[in-house]
């Protein structure tokens, strides 16, 4: 089993970026699939979440109405589109697999990480 995160980078304030989760080793079909973030200092935090029964979404505070998480099952992939991105966005995004499929605690795998910085 494993993740693959990329897509992150540098960008302006209000900017935009597109990160992906491609899984290998596992159909993805079958379960839920979260994005992670954590900035230096503070604990991990969940960004985002999808879950593979009935494509529910789950949204932190923080990132709501800013980014979209969605999934290509053809692909293997799930993406994290990010708009109008903040300096607080600013940390290593992971991608992680739940055992079931619905999002909850408890993801068995992870990602290697993407950066993401936001600054001008």
């Amino acid at each position: 089993v494993q993740l693959q995160a990329s897509g992150g980078g540098l960008v302006q304030p209000g900017g935009s970026l597109r990160l992906s989760c491609a899984a290998s080793g596992f159909t993805l079909d079958y379960y839920a699939i979260g994005w992670f973030r954590q900035a230096p200092g503070p604990a991990r935090e969940g960004a985002s979440c999808i879950s593979s029964s009935d494509g529910s979404t789950y949204y932190a505070d923080s990132v709501k109405g800013r980014f979209t998480i969605s999934r290509d099952n053809a692909k293997n992939t799930v993406y994290l589109q990010m708009n109008n991105l903040k300096p607080e966005d600013t940390a290593v995004y992971y991608c992680a697999k739940h055992p079931g499929s619905r999002c909850g605690s408890g993801f068995d795998y992870w990602g290697q990480g993407t950066q993401v910085t936001v600054s001008s």
